[in-house]
């Protein structure tokens, strides 16, 4: 038998090559520093001792360490209230934008499908023109929607860039699968359900967290249709203590003053949003990767 002959690439050695490393690092370091030290810095100030803070002494590392302003922060209803909220919306909207985006961009991956180019155009439109805020808000209202959790999650519920990946993906997936389905007696329902939905995964997953990212980081429409501060979330109570500074809630430790237990405020509104990312990292780069393929 012929032994398989290995050729290994060799990276050439010289001098500028050696420099053009170095200076790429050093530059992809100092940007990750740009973009990750004012995360880091809200949450050093987060668990510093006031002393230091007023002094201006937190710079790089938390100085007189206490985590009295997470204990203030958790105390407060209104973080718990707005908590329960975001969750509620974020879960519901990002599940509505799912279920519409797929099967919108469904039928219009299908070469099969009359008037497939027609209403891609039309739906496309919508990326350009809207009716503007206070068309929104008396449609909405007509709709006696305001006050309620369906002003926040059925607006927003397809994003046309979304949609377009989407469909690009879909497209993606040989004829030939779904053309066998159709030999077996398979419909366009099962055909979606069965064999397009499991091969999307990684679209699916980019999808699912881009809208959950809008979601829990959407705050202006609950202040414009929600007139109840119990259904406000945690953005919104956020917005209150970091930009109107309504910090009436601190009570007991001397160590917090307003800034920490604002930065604290930040810290808690974001982590639980990061966490999802390594959850869906190993279809995220895949998924944009492959709606990006075709146009």
């Amino acid at each position: 038998m012929a032994k398989k002959v290995k050729i290994k690439s060799k990276k050439p050695q010289g001098i500028g090559s050696k420099i053009f490393d170095i200076v790429n690092y050093l530059l992809l370091a100092i940007l990750g520093f740009i973009m990750f030290y004012p995360m880091f810095y809200v949450f050093i100030v987060s668990i510093s001792s006031s002393q230091y803070i007023n002094q201006g002494l937190v710079t790089l590392f938390p100085r007189g360490i206490n985590f009295d302003a997470y204990k203030a922060v958790f105390e407060n209803q209104r973080i718990w209230s707005g908590y329960k909220n975001t969750f509620l919306y974020t879960g519901l909207g990002t599940l509505i934008c799912l279920v519409l985006t797929a099967l919108c961009a469904y039928p219009l991956s299908r070469k099969d499908f009359y008037g497939r180019k027609a209403f891609t155009v039309l739906i496309m439109i919508t990326m350009f023109v809207n009716g503007g805020m206070i068309p929104t808000y008396l449609v909405i209202n007509k709709l006696h929607m305001i006050n309620t959790m369906w002003a926040i999650v059925l607006p927003p519920a397809i994003s046309t860039y979304n949609m377009i990946v989407m469909r690009t993906s879909f497209q993606a997936i040989p004829d030939s699968l779904v053309e066998s389905a159709y030999l077996d007696g398979a419909n366009d329902i099962t055909i979606f359900s069965k064999i397009v939905l499991p091969l999307s995964k990684p679209i699916i997953a980019t999808m699912t967290l881009y809208y959950a990212v809008y979601h829990w980081n959407s705050y202006f429409p609950s202040m414009l249709y929600l007139n109840d501060q119990k259904k406000y979330p945690v953005q919104v109570v956020m917005r209150d203590i970091v930009i109107q500074g309504d910090t009436s809630e601190i009570t007991g430790s001397v160590n917090i003053i307003a800034t920490n237990y604002k930065y604290a405020v930040i810290i808690i509104s974001i982590v639980p949003i990061l966490l999802v990312y390594p959850l869906l990292q190993k279809y995220f780069t895949k998924g944009v990767m492959v709606g990006a393929v075709k146009g």
